[in-house]
């Protein structure tokens, strides 16, 4: 499909900005925070209330009106360095409207300060809390999923392979993979679609600091063994260098039995997720993984 014109609009608004390596990483925090305006308007919930998650990690619940009992842990996107429960305001309010569930999203420690495997600790640890204090947080204990988008998804698909409380259900949107980058859609879309071949690799080298890219935690497409795992829905956007790593690997969990919904979302970029307020492709894709959630989490 065609690039959509929508997205086509946003990247031209950001043609012109330096690359996340071209700049000081302050910088680059900062132009980050600023793309949360392509949000739009943050949605009214019911209850925003920010929680001590575990040493080092903090959260934020976000409690719909319509709540069903479920919870959803949201771990960010960011290339593990960028990132924050502020810019990712507006998709978690959006995300528990459309699930009908509460969402605690988790403000894990960023690289380069905190290379892996912290961010992998912190997503692990405030799963556990999450699970530990669902009653507290007014949810049902044995109604939790995980969700998250890029560096974020790459997270959730590690913490739901390790299994340390039981787990409904996963979202994975556009998550890394694979620390090889050598997929051909890490040609075909390099450069010119939002997220570039270049600054991939400037965000692994910042994530890992010299561990090593194999490491099943760091790469969940590696692991040797991926049964057992909650159903998955694997979101990939047609123009993103990640797209076929994030492909391969719901074919992987599919050939270990687990249930896999995936969907490749045509015309769109890494990102688009995010873009609720510029893009029509966002609000369809949040409603639908949004109703997917719900599904998973309905009561037995």
């Amino acid at each position: 499909m065609a690039l959509d014109p929508q997205v086509r609009a946003v990247l031209e608004q950001g043609a012109d900005a330096p690359e996340v390596w071209q700049q000081p990483l302050a910088q680059a925090r900062h132009d980050h925070e600023a793309t949360t305006a392509l949000s739009g308007p943050a949605e009214a919930v019911d209850e925003v209330r920010d929680l001590i998650l575990a040493d080092h990690v903090t959260g934020r619940l976000y409690r719909p009106v319509d709540h069903d009992g479920g919870t959803i842990v949201y771990l960010h996107g960011g290339g593990w360095v960028v990132g924050s429960l502020f810019s990712f305001d507006p998709l978690c309010r959006a995300l528990a409207n459309a699930a009908r569930a509460s969402v605690v999203s988790v403000a894990y420690r960023l690289a380069p300060e905190s290379p892996f495997p912290a961010a992998v600790e912190d997503a692990r640890a405030a799963v556990r809390w999450v699970a530990d204090h669902a009653e507290e947080l007014g949810a049902e204990p044995a109604r939790l999923a995980l969700a998250g988008d890029s560096a974020g998804g790459n997270l959730v698909a590690v913490a739901a392979r390790h299994g340390d409380v039981p787990v409904r259900a996963q979202a994975l949107i556009y998550p890394v993979t694979d620390g090889a980058r050598d997929t051909p859609s890490y040609g075909e879309y390099a450069e010119g679609y939002g997220l570039t071949a270049r600054e991939m690799a400037w965000y692994w080298r910042r994530y890992l600091d010299g561990r090593d890219p194999a490491d099943p935690d760091a790469s969940p497409l590696r692991a040797p063994d991926l049964a057992g795992q909650p159903p998955a829905f694997v979101l990939t956007a047609e123009y993103d260098v990640l797209r076929d790593e994030a492909e391969a690997y719901a074919r992987r969990l599919q050939e270990a039995g687990v249930e896999v919904t995936a969907k490749r979302w045509p015309g769109v970029t890494h990102g688009f997720f995010r873009w609720l307020g510029e893009v029509d492709a966002a609000r369809a894709a949040v409603d639908e993984v949004g109703g997917w959630l719900t599904k998973k989490l309905e009561a037995l």
